[in-house]
């Protein structure tokens, strides 16, 4: 082994070798075990979230094959309509082109043309984390297969009556020009106003205030609302107002929807272009008015003077002629919440348009067939209440539950070109076909087609085909092999069913309604088992402060930064490049700066892993400190050094099976403590708890086998017991390659690097970590008594050093050993071991004080009843240490003093942030207890 662990060298090298060797694809043999990835957008790179989300499902992946399971991650990517459009049409726009210089099916090419050169960047870095997917049955949302599948659903529920086409209100982006869903909305806090507008009451003196955020929508308002209990305007239900500027006249209507106390308890109602007014309009009967085109223009529903102009040019004029007309009351500033396109930075207008919906919400259609709510949404609300999908943490089951109690009909339609287009055909009379084909449709026809047909322009929304994900991917509808491009099969129905349900989906909370709960309807519906047996709900990663990540803020990190490290000026130009206001740039660029001033150094992919995995919570969110990162290298670059040790201490070759037990009791104590953390990590890797999994076999790694039974195994390998040195010798070995199989779900590529050199130490015939069994608790034999006593050696010894270390004695000097009190059993382990304590604490053969005898001025550790004694004379001058400590009291008096100053100061207590006053508060306790000890060692030193 090379003398330092250098992750660079080693990670290429792995990672192509198991993909070439086929080792992540299934066994065929062994329970089945499917995990399917969250396909990311092809026109993705890899972020934190990714990183995480997939070190999770890797760390599962690679876990459940060496338990024997025939694994399966299924991966692919997904076609993004909206993303990937957009960025062809940005290519387009450099050049002087739109789309429609190009027409549909050119255009189309061009966007798969984008596809093949470009679309596969993400998945070449998901093999940077150590993804050990099989790649060779990845699938992509708009391949031959899974389009068969889209077809498929959709002709049959529309046959079903559970997919139709209305007329209804949705998010609409006019930039892109199509209907978005509401997880592609950001909800962004702007600066706004409040405009007070007088509505006169027809033939009378009286009139209503509204207040709006809109004036511009009032040109299609159809009623004003009160509430019904509204003393003072119920006289006014049901009369009759004279809308401003229109002249149109419209009702004074009650509705319970309206607050009194909010504003004037007066709401203007305008159907076409508010959700909350649409769903009153449907309650009162009110026909909606549109007054936007779909580029965001006043149309002709307006009065002449306003149509034509943008709808803010329109606010203004709108507002300028209330003014002239003495109606606008008053003009008050306002923070309001603005729906902005995530694609296009629009601003979303709710807007009537055409489009396909699936039924979601109808017990029954009028012909007597289960309507949407009977025949999709309640087998997926069932399928969670009976526990045959569990959540985890299980809290998320209540989220997926209140959703789909109070779920709308789904919008499934999208005005772009390119993505799945709907297999609905119309002829010259306005008449819907579907089918899987223009044949298929004409076939199924109703009535016969009048004039030709002509299919759809709309595509369906990207979530339609990502919830056909869990068996679509496996091959369904077709029952023979389905193949890619170049005649490779990438799934077999007939077979691969077994993989369905999968064992678990590793998602974020966000997506519990776009996805997660789309996949239980359609999985329900078409096959009739659940998509998955368990959900679990990864937390979000945020930065080291708890802030969420974000280009303006400067704080996202890039995963390879990180695996590789990043110069200063790259780095500062890579976070400020996409940032187009100079004050945002200026900032980003300063805090960079100011946080990496050397760049960031490279800690490795299995460093980054471990973070990942000692950070996995059941918490909402996480913080990323590069700091912690950097202390998981520093465990990597342990793992290392100690296999050095080790190999270096064995003969050439394999090494001899000595028979029998272990000769030492540090031998068998070390197995004992094995075997009790891989029974704890197998208990988290069944609760999903990474965070406890990655701590257990830290400390056992770091603290039990690195810092503890190394050095215990040293008095055997220098002594001249050659059975006990070859004994010892054989478990250093046997341990750590068990640690090695243990730690490699977490961290595969050094576990792999060192397995090579000790695997054929041990006689291992398997050439790799990952296809050799993962460790068992049973595997290991236990020895409590072994245990006792060397836990009880692990307390002197401890006590020895820390009394060196708090009296500055050079850690080469032997010093003298006394022991008092202690029971028999203290007397036994004591001269047991005698050599090893004066080998390993460098001091002189421990001496007993007999009852009752006096004893010299010491430092003491208490082990049980037993004292361990230091004597000082000799050792330190007792001056010096005296005169350092009483200077180290002072010093910490004086800081325990400014914080109960500013605790003392209520105006700091007041006004500070909580952190803030919570961090002064924990540096009294920290300051008090660093006094304590400080003072009772001077008290030692004086007696």
């Amino acid at each position: 082994m090379e003398k330092s662990f250098e992750p660079a060298q080693i990670e290429s090298t792995w990672y192509a070798r198991w993909e070439a060797s086929g080792a992540f694809k299934p066994t065929g043999s062994g329970e089945p075990y499917c995990i399917l990835l969250p396909p990311p957008n092809v026109t993705g790179t890899l972020h934190m979230g990714h990183a995480f989300q997939q070190t999770v499902m890797d760390m599962l992946v690679r876990y459940q094959r060496m338990r024997g399971m025939n694994v399966l991650w299924q991966v692919g990517t997904d076609h993004a309509g909206i993303a990937t459009q957009k960025i062809v049409e940005n290519q387009l726009a450099a050049e002087g082109k739109t789309r429609h210089d190009l027409g549909r099916e050119p255009f189309v090419e061009r966007v798969w043309q984008w596809k093949e050169e470009s679309g596969s960047t993400i998945t070449n870095q998901m093999r940077r984390i150590g993804a050990a997917a099989d790649w060779s049955r990845e699938r992509f949302t708009m391949d031959e297969g899974l389009s068969a599948a889209v077809r498929k659903v959709f002709v049959e529920w529309y046959r079903a009556g559970l997919i139709y086409r209305g007329n209804r209100l949705v998010n609409w982006d006019p930039v892109l020009g199509t209907a978005v869903s509401d997880l592609e909305v950001n909800n962004v806090e702007r600066d706004g106003h409040m405009w007070s507008i007088r509505y006169p009451v027809a033939g009378s003196d009286e009139s209503l205030v509204v207040a709006t955020t809109r004036p511009e929508t009032m040109l299609g308002d159809v009623a004003v609302a009160v509430h019904p209990e509204d003393e003072r305007y119920a006289h006014l239900v049901g009369k009759t107002l004279t809308l401003p500027l229109s002249g149109r006249q419209i009702p004074v209507i009650a509705d319970d929807y309206v607050d009194r106390e909010f504003g004037t308890g007066c709401v203007k109602i305008t159907p076409a272009h508010d959700f909350n007014d649409y769903a009153i309009g449907v309650r009162h009967k009110l026909p909606p008015i549109t007054i936007f085109t779909l580029d965001a223009k006043v149309n002709d529903n307006a009065p002449e003077t306003y149509r034509g102009l943008d709808r803010y040019d329109a606010r203004k004029r709108v507002l300028a002629d209330l003014e002239a007309a003495g109606l606008l009351v008053e003009t008050k500033s306002h923070k309001l919440q603005v729906p902005v396109s995530q694609r296009s930075d629009a601003v979303i207008e709710p807007m009537l348009t055409d489009q396909w919906f699936v039924d979601l919400t109808s017990d029954v259609q009028t012909d007597g067939r289960p309507g949407g709510r009977k025949a999709i949404t309640e087998p997926a609300l069932d399928a969670v209440r009976s526990g045959e999908i569990k959540f985890v943490p299980e809290n998320w089951s209540t989220t997926y539950t209140q959703w789909l109690d109070n779920i709308q009909d789904w919008c499934i339609s999208r005005q772009l070109w390119w993505g799945h287009r709907i297999p609905a055909w119309y002829d010259d009379a306005g008449n819907i076909f579907v089918g899987e084909d223009e044949a298929d449709a004409r076939a199924h026809a109703q009535v016969a087609p009048a004039g030709a047909l002509k299919q759809d322009e709309d595509v369906l929304d990207t979530w339609f085909s990502s919830a056909l994900w869990p068996f679509s991917t496996l091959g369904w509808p077709l029952d023979g092999p389905v193949k890619d491009a170049n005649g490779n099969v990438v799934a077999d129905w007939s077979h691969d069913r077994i993989y369905l349900p999968s064992a678990v989906l590793v998602t974020g909370f966000d997506i519990i309604f776009f996805w997660v709960a789309r996949m239980v309807m359609a999985t329900k519906y078409f096959t009739g088992q659940v998509p998955f047996r368990e959900v679990y709900i990864n937390a979000i990663v945020r930065d080291a402060e708890g802030q969420k990540m974000s280009k303006s803020k400067g704080n996202t990190l890039d995963p390879l930064d990180l695996i590789d490290g990043i110069e200063l000026e790259p780095l500062v130009a890579k976070s400020t490049k996409s940032l187009l206001i100079p004050q945002v740039r200026e900032k980003v660029e300063k805090r960079i700066r100011k946080e990496y001033p050397d760049g960031i150094k490279p800690i490795g992919t299995d460093a980054l892993r471990f973070t990942f995995a000692a950070l996995a919570s059941y918490s909402r969110t996480i913080n990323f400190d590069l700091k912690r990162a950097e202390g998981y290298k520093a465990f990597c670059n342990k793992l290392w050094n100690a296999a050095r040790f080790v190999l270096m201490n064995l003969p050439e070759g394999q090494a001899p099976t000595p028979a029998g037990t272990p000769a030492t009791e540090a031998e068998r104590w070390i197995l004992t403590r094995l075997g009790q953390t891989l029974a704890e990590v197998e208990q988290h890797f069944v609760s999903y708890r990474f965070d406890h999994l990655a701590q257990a076999l830290y400390e056992f790694v770091w603290n039990e086998y690195c810092d503890w039974f190394l050095e215990l195994s040293k008095p055997a390998l220098n002594g001249e017991d050659a059975a006990a040195a070859a004994s010892t010798r054989h478990t250093l070995l046997v341990v750590l390659e068990a640690v090695l199989r243990a730690l490699h779900p977490v961290i595969p590529f050094i576990t792999e690097e060192i397995f090579q050199e000790v695997a054929p130490r041990l006689g291992v015939a398997e050439s790799s970590v990952y296809a050799r069994p993962y460790p068992h608790a049973a595997d290991f034999a236990s020895d409590d008594a072994a245990t006792a006593e060397i836990e009880w050696f692990k307390a002197v010894l401890s006590g020895i050093r820390r009394i060196r270390s708090e009296m500055n004695i050079a850690p080469g000097k032997t010093i003298p050993l006394l022991l008092a009190g202690g029971e028999a059993t203290d007397r036994a382990r004591a001269a047991k071991f005698a050599a090893q304590i004066a080998f390993l604490a460098r001091t002189e053969a421990p001496q007993w004080i007999a009852p009752g005898a006096a004893e010299p001025a010491a430092a003491a550790a208490v082990v049980g009843s037993l004292r361990v004694l230091i004597p000082l004379a000799g050792l330190i001058d007792l001056g010096a240490e005296q005169a350092r400590l009483a200077k180290e009291i002072a010093r910490v008096e004086g800081e325990i003093k400014k914080c109960e100053g500013k605790l003392g100061n209520a105006n700091f207590v007041a006004n500070a942030p909580a952190e803030v006053v919570a961090q002064e508060r924990q540096r009294i306790v920290d300051w008090n207890t660093q006094l304590a000890a400080m003072r009772e060692q001077a008290g030692k030193l004086e007696g």
